[in-house]
């Protein structure tokens, strides 16, 4: 991962920096930018100074969503001004490009040099450090919902993990099978894909039951099988387990698969639905 120096993005002098010891720092955060990719690392570095009247850019580091682009900010040993309160314990990573409601529209490169980013992070900090959105220290939407479900999924890259191996037997699956409901080809996934794509927004019936009911006793299914589901949770935190198909959903059930050694595109088909309730539990 190259790092675009200050110098390098033409960065105006800082009005003075206040240093932070590693051992202060405890947590990542992410952040999105109110433009679009296209703003530049020194228009935001000209706002941040000459509209909001702070000493310099107010991140640590930024990364282009489109091009993957890492640029340096304040750098690693700046205290930033990207959350109020909270910005000696937490490097500040903004992506540059607003990340749009039901799109995942930040890019494989963009989403595998934030992770870089973390990594190198935790190896300068000598232990772990905790991944938190915006919105964890703040009354704020950033940085966006499927941003925000990514890190608290733990930074899964499509086709940049090694599957795990599938778990040694274990424990069998808690609870009585229940056949998957939807009919062949189906599958429970974005409103947006299509007929064969149930999400739980307009209630559709299958096998006696709606669709919402369905997905949420897959999310009950996976908390019998020892997983953190729920509002406040790990996973399905913000929404909670709603029976409506959305990034959180998509998540969840990327997680379960990564887990199952399944495929792992996100959709609940009969595969997935399948492990969840004959899989034992390692």
């Amino acid at each position: 991962m190259d790092i675009i120096s200050r110098a390098e993005w033409g960065a105006r002098a800082p009005r003075g920096r206040d240093t932070v010891s590693w051992s202060q720092r405890t947590g990542f955060m992410g952040h999105y930018s109110a433009a679009s990719a296209s703003q530049s690392v020194r228009e935001i570095q000209n706002f941040h100074m000459d509209t909001r009247g702070w000493s310099d850019i107010g991140y640590n580091f930024l990364i282009n969503s489109i091009t993957g682009k890492v640029y340096e900010g304040r750098g690693w040993t700046t205290v930033g001004a990207h959350c109020a309160g909270y910005n000696t314990e937490n490097i500040g990573v903004c992506i540059i490009g607003k990340d749009k409601a039901g799109v995942q529209d930040v890019s494989d490169a963009a989403r595998r040099n934030f992770k870089l980013l973390y990594e190198e992070a935790e190896r300068r900090k000598g232990g772990n450090l905790v991944l938190r959105g915006h919105r964890d220290r703040g009354s704020t939407t950033c940085p966006g919902d499927e941003i925000y479900s990514w890190l608290k999924a733990g930074l899964p890259i499509v086709g940049g993990t090694p599957t795990p191996p599938k778990p040694a037997p274990g424990k069998p699956a808690p609870g009585p099978a229940v056949a998957f409901p939807l009919p062949d080809g189906y599958y429970f996934g974005p409103a947006s894909g299509g007929d064969r794509s149930v999400s739980g927004q307009h209630q559709r019936r299958f096998v006696g039951k709606t669709d919402r009911q369905w997905l949420q006793e897959f999310g009950r299914q996976l908390t019998r099988r020892g997983w953190s589901i729920g509002k406040g949770h790990t996973y399905l935190a913000g929404a909670g387990n709603d029976g409506i198909y959305g990034s959180e959903y998509t998540a969840l059930i990327r997680a379960f698969q990564k887990d199952q050694s399944l495929g792992v595109d996100g959709r609940l088909g009969k595969k997935t639905w399948d492990a969840a309730y004959r899989n034992p539990v390692g």
